[in-house]
């Protein structure tokens, strides 16, 4: 097997837009830069979609549809295994692209391979279990028989944290529904999509069942296929503000959508928990991908009798991680995406400091080039510091107190997201109780990752609409047709 570098990687990673089959230069010409983010140099040149560019990715699609929604559904899920198969083979060449663009380092990475290859596996198993019924009605005159079909025509707008992930969990069950598509990465991290977009293509996906623009002018370019009459289905994961904009276009063909957007996800930590294992799960749901994941801890409420040992065992793990570039053996934690990130990150403590809180570890952005943040862990966080209420998107811990079970969860709902929270205790009964009483799509109990392929995600309240991966995920794909039979 080659060894896989830098070098060898950006050159394999094709650069053009991705339309009816074929890979091409944007109408205009116009290239955008991707940048490294643990140096600000540019890795790669790509295209920069026009206006007309997308209007042709959604032609492809929409001439593509009713031949693919005629596609066997054993046939559909064999091309996904074997995407899963070639996925599974080339990590180490999607990991390193991914840590190049994204600035995770590779073990991060290979790990976002191996969670994005599942939702091609796990939806190559759902394509053949796509069923309706047959029943009787009510008063035996006639029979009522319900079918699935695919949605039709799909606009995926993706982001840039999870690169693979966030598309594959999208593709999957898209594929597996019989929906072509048009996929639109996040400008700061295009070159995996592209690269997947090629493996896909290696693996005989029809020509227009799957489009890539890559673009620097997003809502020029997607806005028009938003309020194309031909577009049935829009699926984006981002920001909650920018969701709202998307949700308003999609008012006006009253298209489907889902929705994956922010959260602001509470850490609760009881006196009865077993402290040891909280701080190991407080490493996983607040480092994560550096901290950039909408599911990352944002809010650490500890009960007074425990506070001092969590925070002391926090902050002696945290101050032992190395930062540096990803790509280096022994980092455990890359840089922020772009330089907006980590201002945004800095701004957040430097207000939480103004109003009273204390750095225990980190805090102070490191010299150099590349857009690092130490990881950092705060207390005495007031309530009404901004990072209260917005996400932090980086690495850094806010740690507050409660005094009784009423009042963590009133801190934990006083949000208006609602994506994942977490809890740790040893008592059972507590536990149902208190992630019944929790408003969250999902709720970690005694673990810091709830993500799975096979389980449903997503939130209620402002984090959004629907569902990925599970039982549940290619629904999102499905219109329920019934027909009546007069006998």
């Amino acid at each position: 097997m080659a060894t896989v570098t830098q070098k060898t990687v950006l050159e394999a990673v094709p650069t053009g837009l991705f339309i009816g089959g074929r890979w091409q230069p944007a109408s205009g010409g116009k290239t955008l830069a991707v940048h490294d983010p643990s140096n600000g140099r540019v890795l790669a040149r790509v295209a920069d979609a026009s206006v007309l560019d997308g209007r042709a990715a959604l032609d492809a699609a929409v001439a593509a549809q009713s031949d693919w929604a005629k596609v066997a559904p054993r046939d559909r899920g064999e091309l996904l295994r074997e995407a899963f198969e070639k996925l599974t083979a080339r990590a180490d060449e999607f990991a390193m692209l991914m840590t190049l663009e994204m600035g995770k380092t590779l073990a991060e990475s290979r790990g976002e391979v191996t969670y994005g290859a599942e939702f091609f596996r796990w939806f190559s198993e759902e394509a053949v279990r796509i069923g309706g019924r047959y029943a009787i009605a009510p008063n035996g005159a006639t029979r009522l028989l319900t079918t699935k079909q695919p949605v039709g025509p799909t606009l995926m707008i993706t982001p840039w944290n999870f690169p693979l992930a966030m598309g594959t969990r999208k593709i999957g069950p898209a594929i597996a529904a019989g929906c072509t598509m048009v996929v639109k990465p996040a400008s700061q991290t295009p070159l995996t999509m592209l690269a997947l977009a090629e493996l896909l293509r290696e693996c005989g996906l029809p020509d227009g069942v799957l489009n890539v623009v890559t673009t620097s002018h997003t809502g020029d370019v997607m806005e028009p296929l938003i309020r194309d009459p031909r577009l049935r289905k829009l699926t984006f994961t981002g920001s909650t503000p920018v969701g709202r904009t998307l949700i308003e276009q999609a008012a006006q063909g009253v298209l489907r959508v889902s929705m994956e957007l922010g959260g602001n996800a509470p850490f609760l930590v009881f006196a009865d928990a077993d402290v040891d294992k909280a701080v190991e799960g407080a490493m996983l749901a607040k480092m994560r991908n550096m901290g950039e994941a909408c599911t990352a801890a944002n809010r650490f409420y500890v009960h007074e009798a425990v506070a001092e040992e969590f925070t002391t065992k926090l902050s002696a793990r945290m101050s032992a991680l190395v930062v540096g570039r990803g790509t280096k053996k022994g980092v455990d934690v890359g840089p922020l995406v772009d330089e907006k990130s980590r201002d945004k990150v800095v701004a957040l403590v430097d207000d939480a400091v103004s109003k009273g809180a204390k750095v225990l570890v980190g805090g102070e952005v490191p010299k150099g080039a590349g857009w690092f943040y130490p990881p950092t862990v705060l207390t005495d966080v007031p309530h009404d510091a901004d990072m209260a209420t917005e996400e932090i998107f980086g690495p850094v811990a806010p740690v507050s107190t409660f005094t009784d079970d009423d009042e963590a969860i009133r801190l934990a709902n006083d949000t208006e997201y609602g994506l994942v929270a977490y809890l740790f205790t040893r008592d059972l009964s507590r536990a149902l109780l208190v992630a019944e009483a929790l408003d969250y799509g999902m709720v970690g109990v005694n673990q810091g990752i709830v993500s799975n392929p096979a389980a449903p995600f997503g939130g209620v309240k402002s984090s959004g609409v629907g569902r990925e991966g599970g039982f549940e995920g290619i629904e999102e794909y499905l219109e329920t047709k019934y027909i009546g039979i007069a006998l």
